[in-house]
């Protein structure tokens, strides 16, 4: 029963990311990481502690992200597990004047260790598969920049849009439902489970 023990406590733990992340329960969020955890992100690619720091900041300013998830698939080899949680990604910011709600639908790919006894996540690249923009009141309708919006990636353009809108710079090459990069992030995920390096700096790089 220890692989099913394993399982629910990494099920658990992806749970607790999204509720205490969109909760600002900090401290709390800072434990589903391991000391040296990345994060990657439309808006924000390094170290865990610094991501945590900036979302904090961003929470002090009003800026609105939340997390929903659905089913998870977990593969566990030794020491190590790569999970796949379905999720949405909502953010609400006013876009030209008009308030509206921005939902990705994707995946979390998560690169977990059992260091000491604890699961903890060493590195969670999230896949965009599609999204879309929504006006809060339906009866506002923002004129969006036709040639910005189509820059972006089709699986997070409208999500990126609006990040953008409100002064984040956006990774233009994150990976999405089909593709190179997403090939390239289930090959990572394949050498982790073998007990090869898989390093942040991997991630970072322009495809």
């Amino acid at each position: 029963m220890s692989g099913w023990d394993d399982k629910l406590a990494i099920d658990e733990l992806l749970h607790n990311w999204a509720i205490w992340r969109d909760a600002g329960h900090w401290e709390r969020f800072q434990t589903v990481w391991h000391d040296d955890g990345w994060m990657m992100a439309t808006w924000f690619q390094g170290p865990a502690t610094e991501f945590i720091r900036v979302s904090r900041e961003g929470w002090d300013k009003g800026v609105n992200i939340l997390h929903f998830l659905g089913g998870s698939s977990i593969d566990i080899r030794a020491h190590r597990a790569i999970a796949q949680t379905k999720m949405t990604i909502s953010q609400r910011a006013s876009i030209h004047g008009c308030l509206c709600d921005v939902v990705c639908t994707g995946r979390f790919y998560d690169f977990l260790e059992k260091r000491n006894d604890r699961w903890a996540i060493v590195i969670r690249q999230p896949i965009y598969e599609k999204d879309r923009i929504d006006p809060v009141l339906p009866a506002d309708l923002p004129e969006l920049d036709q040639g910005a919006l189509q820059a972006f990636p089709e699986g997070y353009r409208h999500l990126a849009y609006i990040q953008e809108q409100i002064g984040y710079r956006v990774k233009r090459d994150m990976p999405g439902l089909k593709g190179k990069q997403v090939e390239a992030l289930y090959q990572r995920g394949d050498r982790w489970l073998e007990g090869l390096a898989v390093t942040p700096q991997e991630f970072l790089s322009v495809t």
